[in-house]
């Protein structure tokens, strides 16, 4: 049974609220500084048209979520869960940005943790699709535990194939990290 991949999410800093039509503009807002899709595999994301395909495949996807931070009520950015896989027990988690003045700043570890805690009640292992030349991201979450396994030609919603590294975060790896 799928789990409910859009609930409403919150930690300290952050709430995860399930994205809507009416938010395009708030987290255009935050996308349109180009320097957020230097390492990204299509680097034209700040551009209004462009985005709205990713906004698009966002709305699409029902699991989408727009982040706010909870000191200011500004939109932080967007992440989704994605790609629920049964059998596999699995489930992937990315198409995250943040502005940059929240870089470096604990928001990316206190999302992805809301959101592992979260699912790991209904899968066993979480995947991420990060872009080839996103050192950032890659980083990031080689620091929370996840392991590269794979590079995969990747098509992103209304995108062209771009390659991406595909990482694996167990719950056993992630509880034992706790």
């Amino acid at each position: 049974m799928m789990p409910n991949i859009q609930p409403h999410l919150e930690n300290q800093q952050v709430l995860l609220l399930p994205l809507q039509e009416i938010d395009f503009e708030a987290l255009y807002a935050t996308a349109a500084d180009p320097s957020i899709w230097e390492q990204h595999p299509n680097k034209d994301r700040w551009r209004p048209e462009v985005f709205r395909t990713f906004f698009d495949g966002a709305m699409q996807s029902h699991g989408a979520f727009k982040i706010v931070d909870k000191a200011t009520n500004e939109v932080a950015g967007s992440t989704r869960f994605y790609g629920y896989n049964e059998q596999d027990n699995s489930i992937l988690i990315g198409y995250t940005f943040y502005a940059t003045r929240y870089w470096g700043k604990g928001f990316n570890s206190g999302v992805k943790a809301l959101m592992l805690d979260y699912i790991y009640q209904f899968v066993s292992q979480v995947y991420f699709h990060i872009g080839g030349q996103n050192t950032r991201s890659q980083i990031a979450i080689g620091r929370m535990g996840a392991e590269k396994i794979a590079e995969e030609e990747i098509a992103y919603f209304g995108e062209a194939p771009k390659l991406n590294f595909v990482y694996r975060l167990t719950k056993e790896n992630w509880l034992a990290r706790q």
